[in-house]
């Protein structure tokens, strides 16, 4: 494989949300045990909020080397450093063996262009009853410079997640969140038009309107949000 190098710039000033990462971490942390692949593990920051003493193994696979070097950096005084492995690469790149009870996207599908094969490889490599958790930017409509300068190809919908489900997966869960967010997103969208948030644009919606999404989200049963999760099971 040649060498790869991330694009996007926005991974360091998203390392303030924060109040946004312990939101949709609240969804996903009871399927964080046993052996974990993280897809696109960035620079590390999810990796440091999920992993814990539940955990066997976390393999960290990121195709690039230099944020390869970053995770290394982060983890390598943790107490995680004998419970992760980092990676150079893509699912391509994994023996075919090697199996692992849970599989996470955490905004990562949608810089993968074909992302229909990406989850049918990824579930080549579950254990029976395992489970891929994908988490993306949500509505096509709200695409703009900012998701193709961060080399996204898309953004879905719950219809167009749900559209990824190979014949050995079972769709189990499907939800929008941060609904506050949705009409931050939309004002950008529709008159700001900035091609990259500040720092204190997004400590503002970490701070406030993610905190109004996690009251808001349930009574709108999830039905609204800037956001999509979806969370899948092996059935064979």
């Amino acid at each position: 494989m040649g060498e790869f190098e991330y694009v996007g710039v926005e991974l360091d000033i998203f390392r303030e949300a924060v109040n946004w990462k312990n939101y949709w971490a609240s969804f996903v942390s009871r399927y964080m045990s046993g052996e974990i692949l993280e897809v696109g593990a960035g620079i590390g920051e999810n990796t440091l909020l999920l992993c814990n003493n539940t955990v066997k193994r976390w393999v960290c696979l990121e195709p690039d080397p230099k944020l390869c070097n970053r995770i290394h950096a982060g983890i390598k005084s943790s107490p995680l450093a004998k419970q992760c492995e980092i990676l150079t690469g893509t699912l391509a790149n994994l023996e075919p063996a090697q199996l692992f009870d849970t599989i996470i996207f955490i905004d990562v599908l949608e810089h993968i262009e074909d992302d229909r094969a990406e989850m049918k490889m990824a579930a080549g490599h579950l254990k029976k009853s395992g489970r891929i958790i994908v988490l993306s930017p949500a509505h096509q409509w709200l695409f703009t410079d900012f998701d193709a300068s961060i080399g996204h190809f898309r953004r879905y919908s719950k219809k167009s997640l749900a559209r990824l489900t190979s014949e050995d997966l079972t769709l189990e869960r499907l939800y929008y969140l941060d609904a506050a967010g949705l009409l931050a997103s939309a004002a950008n969208r529709l008159f700001l038009r900035q091609s990259m948030p500040t720092i204190k644009q997004i400590k503002i919606w970490d701070r406030i309107m993610v905190r109004c999404s996690r009251i808001v989200d349930p009574i709108l049963f999830y039905k609204a949000g800037k956001s999509v999760l979806g969370i899948w099971r092996k059935t064979n």
